[in-house]
Parts: structure tokens; sequence; C-alpha cells
């Protein structure tokens, strides 16, 4: 079992940058590539970003390239989402998710376990 705990979520304005995280404990952390989703009400979870299980390879959904930064620190366990120039449509749920496969990581059913989610919300 892998437990996922993300952290870092608010209320900000347009603009403005936030930083999630997601401290992973349980099974081995670098065994697991790591992937963001997020869920905003009345629409389906979709692929943020995702990063290999050393963070040599890193995917981005194209609605948040070159504004989004995902990282991982294996020595804790963390992953990170930087985010910049919010906008009010990034306003959601955020979620991390741990998968096996990096050919999967870009699916919401390619991952095996997940965190309870962290709301961020943007205004304009």
């Amino acid at each position: 079992q892998v437990q996922l705990v993300e952290s870092g979520g608010g209320l900000v304005q347009a603009g403005d940058s936030l930083r999630l995280s997601c401290a992973a404990s349980g099974r081995t952390f670098s065994n697991y590539c790591m992937g963001w989703f997020r869920q905003a009400p009345g629409k389906e979870r979709e692929f943020v970003a995702a990063i290999s299980y050393g963070g040599g390879s890193t995917s981005y959904a194209e609605s948040v390239k070159g504004r989004f930064t995902i990282s991982r620190d294996n020595a804790k366990n963390t992953v990170y989402l930087q985010m910049n120039r919010l906008k009010p449509e990034d306003t959601a749920v955020y979620y991390c998710g741990a998968a096996t496969r990096w050919a999967a990581a870009r699916g919401w059913n390619g991952y095996d376990y997940w965190g309870q989610g962290t709301q961020v919300t943007v205004s304009s």
C-alpha cells in the first residue's frame, strides 16, 4: 500500500502562484511514477502532469504547459506541483496519484493509489 497526502491548496487570485505537495508513505517511493490530476465540479478528472520514477521524464497537459512544473524529491518521498500564472479555469480539486507504469501515466485508470485531494480556487 502507498498512502498519499496532498497539501498546499488554497484561494488565490488570477496570476498568483501556488505549490502543491504530495507526501507518500508505505512502499518504495522511487518505484512509482507520480502524477497530478484535477477535477472541477461537474467535470471528469483530468490529467495535469506526471513525472517518471527518478524524475528524468515529465509530461504535461497542454492547458498547463509553460505554467506548471512537476518535480519530485525521492529522499523526501514527496512530489510537487508548482503552479504559476494561475487562471480561474484552474479551479479544481487536485489529486496526486502513484502509478507503476510510465506508459499509462497520462490516464487516471493507470494509477494504483490516490490521495484525498486539495482544493485550489482561483478568483478572477
